[in-house]
């Protein structure tokens, strides 16, 4: 299977394997923590990236659930199936802790020259084992570290890989940290073959996770990849999103019940807890720890309006990734009509909403977007492109670049995005914008207006920048320095 994408993340591996190559550092080797959602591609990666090095690498990867003995037999057991030369009988032995059972790997590691380390799903580890993480200092400190190696430690939850990192904790101040996230749009455009405007539609729906973009044929309309998907019951497009939220929500609880509310399109607190309650709304109480935790995991993301006037309580939360967001609006009530093979109904369930959903749905990527566009604009100095909002939701800003969050100092511009199929911007969107001028704290008259359209702008509206699908898809394109890491061209 093709490898696409990741050239960041490759090329900071390569700087890590090549410091513990020359030596540099406090320490010879050198540890990484890799952390991203389920399915992002964290072990795809690590894999590519050993495969590309050419060096010699030892792979483990932790079971759930499983009893932390026979996860030590099967350590040793796969040690003697690397590269390392670990004697047989080695393969037969029972380690009474992991502080043995990381020392043998430390013995087995070579002195001149450097290998990779890959220890995946190391939450389950520390599940099954308290003892681990102060196992893993211990041995770091003591052998791992005077070796030449780069240890690779993966997880999924990153509540738990956060707090390894915590001061106090045992592992703390001994790793650098990767976040892996989905393929940006730039990667996906790559990948389709499809247009700007295309491209955005296709990672608003796959939210770029690599096991359902690489479904997507080139050039493939989304409507004919849709019409595939959901003809399949077992297709990544359905299955994928389940899976995630199995792995760590049963469908009973209550975090399940808060994500299927604000995939219904739920924004507000009070909203939430009504839709989310079985009888009744959910008490603030309950649903103010439960909304914590999702945070924490980085699956619901809190937004505040953005301006120079702080309202901290006028939250509006959003699921983080737009294809989990898609498959609770759309794709979890499509399953049972294409279990009784009544796909047609499911896809045109979709249809009908996806023309409003898309239009909220992209505009968080647009947030991101302009952030890097516009470092090489008139506004070099905004930190933060967010939106604004009062309770009454009118007026409803899509966008606003301030010089900082959450309060700014200045509002630098206020913007609209209309991402219509066939519609450019014209005068009168320009004037329900500049109808915001003033009602958003920190903007006046003379406050810039912009705008983000799929089909363009009318010419002669007094906008002060204006962009489209080309500049969003263009602002994610960074290619990689051959020159320096010449294996990443493979």
């Amino acid at each position: 299977m093709d490898f696409h994408g990741r050239d960041s993340d490759l090329r900071r591996l390569s700087r890590l394997l090549d410091g513990v190559e020359s030596k540099a550092g406090a320490t010879r080797g050198r540890a990484v923590i890799m952390t991203g959602r389920r399915r992002v591609g964290k072990s795809r990666l690590a894999q590519e990236f050993c495969d590309r090095t050419g060096r010699e690498y030892f792979m483990f990867q932790a079971t759930r659930g499983r009893n932390a003995m026979a996860e030590r037999r099967d350590f040793l057991a796969a040690l003697t199936q690397s590269g390392l030369n670990a004697p047989a009988i080695f393969a037969h032995l029972s380690p009474p802790d992991w502080n043995g059972t990381l020392r043998a790997l430390a013995e087995f590691l070579p002195d001149d020259r450097p290998t990779v380390v890959v220890l995946d799903e190391v939450p389950w580890l520390v599940e099954q084992d308290a003892e681990f993480e102060g196992a893993l200092q211990t041995v770091w400190d003591q052998d791992l570290s005077q070796k030449p190696v780069l240890l690779i430690l993966i997880g999924s939850d990153l509540s738990v890989m956060e707090a390894l990192q915590t001061y106090g904790r045992p592992f703390f101040g001994r790793a650098t940290k990767l976040d892996i996230t989905p393929l940006n749009v730039a990667d996906v455009q790559d990948m389709t073959g499809l247009g700007a405007a295309e491209a955005i539609d296709t990672h608003l729906l796959t939210g770029g996770f690599p096991e359902i973009v690489q479904t997507w044929e080139a050039g493939q309309p989304r409507v004919e990849f849709l019409r595939g998907m959901v003809s399949d019951p077992l297709s990544p497009l359905l299955v994928a999103g389940e899976l995630s939220l199995l792995g760590e929500f049963p469908e009973s609880s209550r975090s399940r019940a808060i994500l299927e509310a604000i995939g219904d399109g739920e924004r507000t607190f009070s909203a939430i807890a009504a839709a989310a309650g079985s009888s009744g709304a959910l008490p603030a109480g309950t649903l103010n720890p439960l909304l914590k935790t999702l945070e924490a995991k980085r699956i619901v993301e809190t937004d505040l309006p953005l301006s120079t006037s702080s309202d901290t309580k006028n939250k509006r939360y959003r699921i983080s990734d737009s294809y989990l967001r898609f498959w609770l609006a759309f794709l979890r009530r499509a399953i049972p009509f294409v279990e009784r093979g009544r796909s047609d109904v499911a896809l045109d369930r979709i249809e009908r909403s996806w023309s409003t959903w898309r239009g909220r749905a992209v505009e968080p990527l647009v947030r991101e977007s302009l952030l890097r566009i516009l470092l090489d604009s008139r506004w070099p100095e905004v930190e933060a492109v967010g939106g604004w909002w009062n309770r009454q939701n009118n007026p409803e800003v899509d966008l606003v670049g301030a010089d900082r969050t959450p309060t700014a100092r200045r509002v630098e511009f206020l913007g609209s995005v209309k991402w219509y199929e066939t519609a450019s911007f014209g005068a009168h969107e320009l004037k329900e914008l500049a109808r915001a001028r003033g009602a958003v704290p920190g903007t006046g008259d003379a406050t810039p207006l912009v705008a983000v359209s799929r089909c363009g702008v009318d010419p002669g509206l007094p906008l002060a920048a204006h962009w489209g699908p080309d500049e969003i898809v263009g602002a994610w394109r960074q290619g990689p320095d051959r020159e320096t890491f010449p294996w990443l061209a493979r």
